[in-house]
C-alpha cells in the first residue's frame, strides 16, 4: 500500500467539515519539490552499491521547509511525501515559521559498517546540498539516524559550499551547535500533551498503566518520563520482540538490559509487538514505525487513550474503528511535535550563535506544547471531531491562510 494513500483518505475527511475548493486541494496534495537521487558509493570491499535516495520539500508557504531524514531498507518515496506533508502540518499545528519536509534512503544501517555509513551519508548532502540551506531547508534526524550522521552531513555541507552554516541541519551534537534537551524532546512534548490531557479527564498517573511500542530514542525516554511522573510502565517492545510485567517494569534496569543485550527480551515475560498493541491497559504508546494500527486489529486494541509519539502508526480506517470506540487518540502532528519545537530552538540559536540552557529550553517546550495541546482540545470540541481532524483544521487553515497571503490562492 502507498502511505501517501492515507494523507488522500485524511484530507478527504478533512475536506467534508472545511469545504475547501478545488486549488485548495490540489495545493495541498502536490509537494512543492521532490528530489530522487541513485547514491552510489564504495563498499569496504572495493565494490560499488547503489542506494535509492529521496528527500520531499513539501510546503514552505509558512517558512523553510523542515523534517528528518532516515535510514530503512522500507523507504518509499509515497513514505516521505507523506511525511513531508505531516511535518507541515505538525510546524502549524504548534505554530512555528517552518513548512514540512522529509527524506529518507532505502538502506538497512544495521549492514553498514561505520565508514560505509559515513560515505552514504556524505553522498546524500552532495546530491541534495543545493537545495538544501539554513533559509531553504533544514534536515534533521529520523529513524535510524541520529547526532553522528548529522555531524557527517553539516561537515559536507559546509565542505561544498566553503561557509560555517550550522543551521542547516538541527539534532547536531552540542560540540557542533546541537541544543540541550533535544535527545529526548519529542518524548517530553508528548509527556506534556498527555498531562494536559489527563488533567481535563481526571486521569491519575498512580492509577494508571502503559504500553510503549518502540524502545529507541522517542520510546524509551518516554517509558523513563512517565515512571518519573507515577505512571506504570508494564510493557515495552523493540524491533525484536517485547517484555510484560503486570507490576511494572523498572525502566533504568530495562535500559541497562538492552545496552548489554541490544535488545529488550529476556528482561520479563516475552510478548510479541502484536500482542503488545492488544494489551489491556489504559494508555497505549506507539513509538515505532507508520501503520501498526490497522482496520484487522483497531477492533482489539483495549487501551483508552493512545498517544502517537510515532509518525502515522493509525491508518485512517484504524482512527475510523477507535473513534467509534470512544478511544481518545493524541495525534502524532500533536502528541510528537516537540522535536521538531526544539529542532526550532536549535536553528534559533544557530541563527543568533547564542545558546540556552536546558531549563530554558523546557520551559519554552512546555509553553509551546501546552498551548498547542489546549488549541487541539478546544478545535475537536468546536468542530465535534476527534483530536486528529481538530488538528488538521487547525493547520490546514494556517497553511492556507499563509499560501493566500503569498497570492498563491
Amino acid at each position: 500500500m502507498d502511505v501517501f494513500d492515507n494523507v488522500k483518505k485524511q484530507l478527504s475527511q478533512i475536506n467534508s467539515i472545511m469545504k475547501l475548493s478545488d486549488k485548495e486541494m490540489r495545493l495541498l496534495l502536490t509537494p512543492k519539490r521532490i528530489i530522487e537521487e541513485n547514491l552510489e558509493i564504495e563498499m569496504d570491499s572495493g565494490k560499488a552499491k547503489a542506494f535509492q535516495s529521496y528527500r520531499v520539500q513539501y510546503n514552505d508557504a509558512r517558512g523553510p521547509t523542515k523534517g528528518g531524514i532516515r535510514y530503512h531498507p522500507n523507504v518509499t518515496l509515497g513514505e516521505v511525501k507523506s511525511l513531508g506533508f505531516w511535518m507541515a502540518i505538525k510546524c502549524a499545528v504548534v505554530d512555528i515559521p517552518y513548512g514540512g519536509a522529509k527524506g529518507g534512503i532505502a538502506v538497512n544501517p544495521k549492514e553498514l559498517s561505520e565508514k560505509e555509513l559515513e560515505r552514504l551519508s556524505r553522498a546524500f548532502i552532495k546530491a541534495i546540498y543545493r537545495e538544501i540551506g539554513p533559509m531553504k531547508d533544514i534536515p534533521a534526524p529520523d529513524v535510524y539516524t541520529n547526532a553522528q550522521i548529522m555531524a557527517w552531513m553539516l561537515d559536507e555541507y559546509e565542505k561544498l559550499t566553503g561557509e560555517h552554516s550550522p543551521g542547516v541541519i538541527t539534532g547536531k551534537p552540542l560540540e557542533l551547535g546541537g541544543s540541550k534537551g533535544r535527545s529526548f524532546a519529542t518524548s517530553q512534548g508528548g509527556a506534556y500533551v498527555l498531562r494536559e490531557y489527563a488533567k481535563l479527564h481526571n486521569i491519575i498517573p498512580e492509577k494508571t498503566t502503559v504500553a510503549v511500542q518502540g524502545f529507541g530514542n522517542a520510546g524509551s525516554h518516554i517509558a523513563e518520563i512517565l515512571e518519573g511522573w507515577g505512571y506504570k510502565i508494564v510493557a515495552v517492545s523493540d524491533s525484536r520482540g517485547g517484555v510484560y510485567d503486570k507490576n511494572g517494569l523498572n525502566i533504568k534496569s530495562l535500559l541497562e538490559h538492552k545496552e548489554k543485550t541490544g535488545a529488550v527480551k529476556g528482561f520479563a515475560a516475552e510478548i510479541s509487538n502484536e500482542q503488545l498493541l492488544e494489551l489491556d491497559v489504559d494508555i497505549l504508546v506507539p513509538a515505532a514505525l507508520e501503520n501498526q494500527i490497522t482496520k484487522e486489529n483497531a477492533d482489539r486494541i483495549k487501551a483508552k487513550v493512545i498517544l502517537e509519539l510515532a509518525n502515522g502508526p493509525l491508518t485512517p480506517e484504524a482512527d475510523d474503528i477507535l473513534a467509534k470506540k470512544k478511544t481518545a487518540v493524541l495525534p502524532d502532528v500533536l502528541a510528537n511535535a516537540g522535536g521538531v519545537t526544539v529542532s526550532y530552538f536549535e536553528w534559533v540559536q544557530n541563527l543568533y550563535s547564542y545558546y540556552w540552557e536546558e531549563p530554558e529550553i523546557l520551559e519554552k517546550l512546555e509553553r509551546i506544547m501546552v498551548k498547542s495541546a489546549r488549541d487541539i482540545f478546544d478545535s475537536a470540541k468546536k468542530y465535534k471531531t476527534t483530536m486528529r481532524t481538530g488538528a488538521y483544521i487547525l493547520a490546514i487553515s494556517r497553511i492556507l491562510a499563509a499560501e493566500k497571503l503569498r497570492g498563491n490562492l
